[in-house]
């Protein structure tokens, strides 16, 4: 062929389509027979390849495209077919579905491509703005779309690692077309380098998917919902007129007074289902749901081993699969879509005073994120009641703390008590009126009505549970889950090629591998790895709380050497303030360090399924991070100031630093600022700032790569973006845990150690208000759509929230017994007043100490920085005084407190125990009319299949009753019959009947 013509052939219909058709085609494009045939007609030619070959013989010319570019095929040449065809890209909206306009995508695959510059050049002179040309040109066999160039001329570089993936992608293509999907193909987008494969469930596969996953669909029999009557109805309508400003504007927020009733789907009782609107009947939530079923059961076994959908993901055959968003949700021009309506009643901050639209919630993004949203928001109703107590015992503190007598003596300079210096040497005596301003801000939260709001949050936490389950019920029975069991799912990839190299070391030494599975021997070096990393972590992380305590130690030291009289007076609160910090900012970064950890640790384990991965995953996350939030917060709450020793006799560590001590109003006031600081700053920090600025960074570095892109292919500018190239912008969903989980964190932050920060529950309201439109905008417009996954209840979350709920009892009871004074006072009061009243109490607590007994090189260098020489100082404890016979031994007064605050506790325990379980028993988990609802609806399905089976025998009693008139009729002319020998005897032949 020369140079310079243009080739021109006929190929027939029943030419190869192979991935592997004859090299003497590869490297053309293929063009409609003629210019006269529709786009729509071509695209639905297109569309067909993949489900069986062409009945009629029809043909298309393969033009040669080098002899094209030599003669110089233009811009002008391609507007002229530009007039003879319209934008199919309008019709198929955008990517919402097929090229033909009538196939709604359900699912997307997208992999990575290499093109030599020269193929890219060629595609855009051919297809640049031509809508026939561009939906011809995929009817190149799946999973090619490239032009290549023909053999021997101008050879490409051979990239075995990327022929490798293009095979296992068509083998893959090829069963996905097996099992009854579609597919069409998209590799001339704005993105380069980077194909898209739409998947379409027909119509017959979603049913036989649906049979197949039980799913409960909604039948043609409608009920009426049980109605509340007399005062509860007006009460109902009351709350409804007053709560209608707050209920987001959509109609599945709306009170329902009737329901359709659900039934697993079956392809033999069709009949049963509202089929009248076949296109809806599946939403789209649905369809990507049993696509995604088909893709994870769906495996290519050219490979080393079988890969199924995850497995091809993590070895980048393909680069991400994703469910398409619904449309866009913002602009001008876009049509009303259930993601642009959550975008505006959800998503926004506008409305963060209103309801969740969880039921739409729901229907968009499946019932395991409309679980976590309706979790999370019952929780936030939760704590607006225990915010309000928790400001009444605030204001109560402040109410009250001008007339809190241990406070007002502290205050009172007349008393002129003073103690014993803070660290050796150059630490001097001082007046115990100078910490006025501790003692009277601890009485703030430490003070009778502490213990009140102790016993409240601990009822509050189980009523929330018993709340929750309620509301759980609910909406399983609104989302027609009741019944629903989880079924094991797909062993994960990893498993599977785990198992297949057992077998095959087997099958080496000539062993059976029937049944192969992974047993604890073959786990044993994960689970080794497992304790050995979790104990190091752990480890880790008390190592870095006692490096903040030698800081906290060490500066303390260093601030009273060089500080002035008037700074030595704030260097605790200096030194307690950075540390905190100090604490925050290590908390923060091991809380990611963390998580990939736990994530590397489960993923070396080798769970079989993906539940059994995520709930290991959950474990070790939550434990590492447990341990990391809160063992500052209990190192100040039970261990600070314990072992100090006492004047004379101290504790040292390295043998030069003294163990820190509590201020003189107690280690609760340092506690609080701890609590507080950690918790706020997480929040802040962690959970909103990162989960906005991140986003927004990434989102930004993409718009700049974006725009070095589009500067090089101006062309391709143009264009409008496909949905489905708009949402491989957005970031993959990876899952919920991390929401949970900072979820979990917080509210054992508001229930732990809630006596001695009553204002958590506050905090913690104020940010889940800013939590649930963060998360639910980021789930709208940053992330792609998740995969629908159905689920009855939050998971092991629950059981974590139980063990929270118990062990805050527990955490409280000694905060209340051994880190506030509340016992020592009840003890004074009642035991040692000589007045019934607390004058005198401050004197009780403090020993006394001649300061002629301190060691060696340990007494203050400037005795005289008082003024005076002091012979006795006092430090708190009890102990007994120097001119005891046994000086300085613990006193009785020491086991008499300690015995009240071990009774406090173990009585405290039981009684809260005791109510909270009462609370469970009292409240039912299922509502009483959930449970009504539920058996009527029993009721109602076996009333319709009696129903359906009296129909069939009625029907079956008249096929009877025909049959016996015409044997009877036969019966009658059998004379007649008889005499006759022709064919008539066959007309009173009874046929069997089909029942």
């Amino acid at each position: 062929m020369e140079k310079d013509e243009i080739h021109l052939r006929r190929l027939p219909a029943a030419a190869p389509w192979g991935p592997h058709a004859d090299s003497e085609f590869h490297g053309v494009d293929f063009l409609a027979e003629d210019l006269n045939v529709a786009p729509e007609e071509t695209g639905m030619r297109v569309n067909k390849k993949y489900s069986r070959p062409p009945t009629e013989e029809k043909g298309i010319h393969i033009i040669n495209i080098r002899a094209i570019e030599d003669i110089g095929y233009d811009q002008h040449e391609s507007t002229l077919l530009n007039s003879l065809s319209k934008n199919p890209d309008a019709d198929c909206k955008y990517g919402l579905y097929f090229r033909d306009g009538k196939r709604k995508v359900d699912y997307i695959l997208v992999y990575q491509y290499k093109k030599s510059s020269t193929g890219r050049t060629l595609t855009k002179r051919v297809h640049h703005n031509d809508s026939s040309v561009r939906s011809t040109k995929q009817d190149q066999p799946l999973p090619g779309k490239g032009v290549q160039l023909e053999m021997g001329e101008c050879e490409p570089h051979v990239d075995y690692h990327e022929d490798d993936k293009r095979f296992r992608r068509e083998e893959y293509e090829g069963n996905l077309v097996e099992a009854g999907l579609e597919l069409e193909r998209d590799e001339d987008t704005k993105i380069h380098g980077v194909g898209f494969v739409k998947i379409h469930a027909p119509w017959n596969v979603l049913c036989r998917e649906a049979e197949f996953l039980k799913l409960k669909m909604p039948t043609k029999k409608m009920y009426q919902i049980n109605q509340t009557h007399g005062l509860l109805k007006k009460i109902n309508s009351v709350i409804q007129k007053i709560t209608e400003p707050i209920q987001p504007k959509v109609a599945e927020h709306k009170p329902q007074t009737v329901k359709r009733l659900s039934y697993p789907f079956s392809r033999e009782k069709q009949h049963l289902f509202d089929l009248s609107d076949r296109d809806s009947f599946f939403d789209s939530k649905t369809r990507s749901t049993i696509v995604y079923e088909i893709l994870k059961r769906t495996t290519c076994t050219k490979a080393k081993y079988s890969m199924g959908i995850t497995s091809l993901l993590a070895n980048g055959v393909y680069s991400a699969a994703y469910p398409l968003h619904d449309g866009d949700y913002e602009g001008e021009n876009v049509e009303p879509n259930d993601r642009k309506l959550l975008c505006e009643e959800w998503a926004s901050y506008g409305v963060f005073y209103k309801y969740q639209p969880i039921d739409l919630v729901r229907k968009y993004f499946g019932e395991k994120i409309g679980l976590y949203f309706a979790w999370l928001g019952v929780y936030t109703q939760m704590l607006i009641p225990a915010s309000i107590v928790g400001i009444i015992v605030f204001l109560y503190g402040c109410a009250t703390v001008d007339e809190n007598i241990p406070s007002m003596e502290m205050c009172d300079q007349r008393n002129n008590i003073t103690m014993c210096p803070l660290c050796d040497r150059t630490c001097s005596y001082w007046k115990m009126s100078s910490a006025c301003a501790t003692a009277r801000a601890s009485h703030l939260f430490d003070n009778p009505a502490t213990v009140f709001f102790s016993v409240f949050m601990a009822l509050w936490a189980a009523t929330f549970m018993e709340h929750w389950k309620r509301k759980q019920m609910r909406l399983n029975y609104r989302w027609d889950l009741t019944g629903f069991e989880e079924e094991e799912d797909h062993p994960r990839a990893e498993y599977e090629a785990k198992v297949l190299k057992k077998s095959l070391r087997k099958e080496h030494k000539h062993k059976e591998t029937d049944k192969e599975k992974l047993t604890w021997k073959d786990r044993f070096p994960a689970y080794l790895t497992n304790f050995v990393g979790i104990i190091f972590m752990v480890g880790l992380t008390f190592a870095i709380v006692f490096g903040v305590i030698i800081y906290r130690i060490s500066t303390a030291a260093a601030l009273a050497i060089s500080s002035t009289p008037s700074g030595r007076s704030s260097v605790r609160v200096t030194v307690t303030a950075t540390a905190v910090i100090i604490n925050l900012v290590v908390i923060i970064i091991l809380d990611e360090v963390y998580g990939c950890i736990a994530r590397w640790l489960t993923q070396i384990e080798v769970p079989k399924t993906d539940k059994n991965f995520e709930e290991r995953l959950i474990f070790k996350a939550f434990l590492l991070k447990f341990v990391n939030a809160y063992t500052p917060i209990f190192y100040v709450a039970f261990f600070k100031g314990r072992f100090v020793g006492r004047p004379g006799d101290y504790v040292y560590i390295f043998h030069s630093f003294r163990m820190e001590e509590c201020a003189p109003g107690g280690c609760l006031m340092e506690l609080c600022i701890q609590l507080s600081i950690i918790m706020l700053g997480k929040q802040l920090i962690q959970n909103n700032l990162f989960e906005i600025g991140i986003p927004k960074m990434k989102k930004f570095i993409r718009y700049l790569k974006l725009k070095r892109r589009r500067s090089l292919d101006h062309e391709e500018h143009l264009k409008k973006k496909q949905r489905y190239e708009v949402d491989y912008n957005l970031e993959p969903f990876a899952g919920l845990t991390p929401e949970y989980m900072e979820m979990i964190i917080q509210f054992g932050f508001v229930t732990l150690f809630v006596a001695s920060f009553p204002l958590a529950p506050l905090f913690a309201l104020l940010n889940n208000i800013i939590e649930i439109r963060l998360d639910a905008k980021k789930f709208v417009t940053e992330l792609r759509r998740p995969v629908a996954v159905r689920a009855k209840d939050i998971g092991i979350w629950y059981n974590i929230l139980r063990g929270i709920g118990k062990l805050a009892v527990i955490i409280n009871a000694f905060v209340i017994s051994f880190t506030s004074d509340f016992i020592p006072r009840l003890v004074y009061l009642y035991m040692y007043s000589e007045n019934g009243t607390m004058h005198g109490f401050v004197n009780h607590t403090l020993s006394s100490f001649n300061v002629s007994d301190f060691q060696a090189g340990t007494a203050p260098n400037d005795p005289m920085d008082l003024g005076y020489e002091v012979q006795i100082c006092r430090y708190k404890d009890y102990r007994e005084p120097p001119w005891s016979e046994n000086k300085y031994d613990i006193s009785k007064d020491f086991w008499a407190v300690l015995a009240a605050r071990l009774a406090f506790v173990i009585v405290f325990q039981n009684l809260v125990m005791f109510m909270s379980d009462f609370v469970d028993w009292i409240i039912p988990d299922i509502p009483k009319d959930i449970s009504q609802q539920i058996h009527k609806e029993k009721v109602l399905m076996v009333e319709v299949f009696m129903r359906e089976e009296q129909g069939k025998l009625q029907m079956l009693e008249t096929w009877k009753d025909k049959d016996k008139k015409k044997g009877e009729n036969c019966n009658n002319h059998s004379p007649r019959l008889s005499r006759s020998r022709s064919g008539s005897l066959s007309s009173c032949h009874s046929y069997p009947l089909d029942v």
